[in-house]
């Protein structure tokens, strides 16, 4: 199946999606509802886990899949892959696990989601200096922002890939290797383009996403990455049974760690949640991720096209249609302002019409409406959406 069929044949989609039985969703940078296929895997996992234990062969047979398809999606390899989340874990593991020296300096982007704001900030009590960089723009970040803040101090940038209101998305590659040749450690938040947009790990030490964005995978299943070259930089900030060795579940004076992605995952896994996640990769991974990224960028340009004749404007408005403005940088993510209108009232309009969106503040507590459709979404829905606003 590729994703024309999928989009062109309405039984076919609505089999693999059925939140598109009931109404329309564009809030994929919120919460996405399940496709059929995680449904089934996780429920593939219930029937037989209620029949026998739960590590059965089949649920870690998933979770060997997981690692290899998590891989796949961002250039890495399987043993560089924990089945960690929320995306909150994976960064507070990083924060916690690299030895901080008093005096070294870690970067951010101060407006960031909390998620990757507090763990750098908990570090001010070990020493360390948290240095909050505040955009102009909301996660409009280039090196030229970036780089006046770097001083010989700087231990470590952490960054996310695309910003969960203006959706923009940083060059990654590009701000990775100018870091690299710093020798400063780079981690990314990946949570908002894991599952929509083509990424490499080549310049990232650290990336954490969960899976319940736009990989289209269970809420607390996610992946951790840590390249194999900082393994030994990164110590494990949770100790168990599962990655620490202990032969017989026999505790060992001495601590030796588990090769490979399990060196952070220190007890049980979620595994109906990573059953689930596994089914979602696979999914998106057979569609190619460089065509669902073709088509979320489609869905933009017809969703500004209906937007902007009724009067809506992007949070980045000036810099989308300015010279500056790239396909590179822009993302499904699309949070609208309107000089007149109330965006809670066409918030819950929507909503008593089965049309999931979201409503977001910024720190000044300007409101948006923000529309994140997935590739799934079809023109005929966005239609629907600003007929609905119309009134």
């Amino acid at each position: 199946m590729n994703i024309d069929t999928l989009i062109f044949d309405e039984s076919i989609r609505q089999a693999a999606f059925p939140v598109c039985q009931d109404g329309a969703y564009f809030a994929h940078a919120g919460v996405a509802p399940l496709p059929a296929a995680a449904a089934h895997a996780i429920q593939n996992f219930l029937d037989q886990a209620t029949r026998g234990n739960q590590e059965s062969v089949q649920a870690m047979a998933a979770v060997d899949s997981a690692r290899v398809l998590g891989a796949r999606l961002i250039g890495a390899q399987p043993e560089e892959i924990s089945l960690l989340g929320p995306t909150a874990l994976g960064l507070s593991l990083v924060a916690r696990g690299l030895h901080w020296n008093t005096g070294d300096e870690v970067v951010f982007n101060g407006d960031d989601y909390p998620a990757n704001v507090y763990p750098w900030r908990s570090l001010e009590s070990c020493g360390v200096k948290p240095v909050a960089l505040f955009p102009q723009q909301p996660g409009v970040i280039a090196w030229e922002n970036l780089e006046p803040l770097l001083t010989e101090r700087t231990r470590l940038v952490s960054l996310a890939s695309c910003h969960f209101i203006s959706g923009y998305r940083i060059d990654v590659d590009g701000i990775g290797r100018r870091l690299q040749a710093r020798n400063i450690r780079f981690c990314v938040d990946a949570i908002q383009t894991l599952g929509a947009f083509p990424f490499s790990t080549e310049h990232v030490d650290f990336l954490s996403a969960d899976s319940h964005k736009w990989m289209l995978g269970p809420a607390g299943a996610g992946i951790f990455f840590v390249k194999a070259s900082r393994r030994e930089e990164l110590a494990p900030a949770l100790l168990g049974s599962w990655n620490v060795v202990s032969p017989n579940f026999v505790a060992q004076t001495a601590l030796h760690y588990e090769a490979g992605g399990r060196r952070y995952e220190p007890g049980m896994l979620n595994l109906p949640g990573i059953a689930g996640m596994e089914a979602s990769l696979r999914l998106l991974l057979d569609l190619g991720i460089a065509p669902i990224a073709e088509r979320l960028l489609h869905l933009r340009r017809y969703t500004l096209k209906h937007a902007r004749a009724m009067g809506y404007r992007l949070c980045l408005e000036d810099w989308d249609q300015s010279d500056a403005a790239s396909d590179d940088a822009r993302s499904a993510i699309m949070a609208f302002t309107h000089p007149t209108r109330d965006l809670t009232a066409d918030f819950q309009a929507l909503a008593a019409k089965r049309m999931v969106t979201s409503l977001r503040k910024d720190r000044a507590g300007t409101a948006y409406l923000r529309i994140a459709p997935h590739f799934y979404n079809t023109e005929a829905e966005i239609d629907r959406l600003f007929e609905v606003l119309a009134g």
